[in-house]
């Protein structure tokens, strides 16, 4: 099963999440994204249970609780369909943002 976690402290890591999660059952997996130009942590993160039931435990216990000094959301991911724009842009090689110009 993955999980959704957000809001949380920008210390946060992988093994802060496997961690908590794991007080709940077997961790697959747990990571924080990282924004990818400054490094930093995005503030949210997945994490993926072998056992849906350990796995919905683990939601219910943890949605809007409080750890690392920050009240997070966990809910169950939904998976990305195809072809979801997610907010990203393109640049040209000569740098900078390309814009549709319909005058020229």
């Amino acid at each position: 099963m993955n999980i959704f976690v957000a809001k949380m402290s920008s210390a946060t890591t992988g093994d802060d999440l496997a961690t908590l999660f794991g007080e709940f059952g077997t961790v697959s997996s747990a990571k924080v994204i990282m924004d990818k130009e400054t490094g930093n942590s995005k503030c949210f993160g997945f994490v993926e249970m072998e056992d849906e039931t350990e796995g919905m435990n683990a939601i219910n216990a943890l949605n809007e609780s409080e750890f690392q000094g920050r009240k997070i959301v966990v809910k169950k991911a939904r998976p990305r369909e195809e072809g979801e724009n997610r907010g990203h842009r393109s640049f040209s090689p000569r740098g900078g943002e390309r814009r549709f110009n319909p005058n020229h």
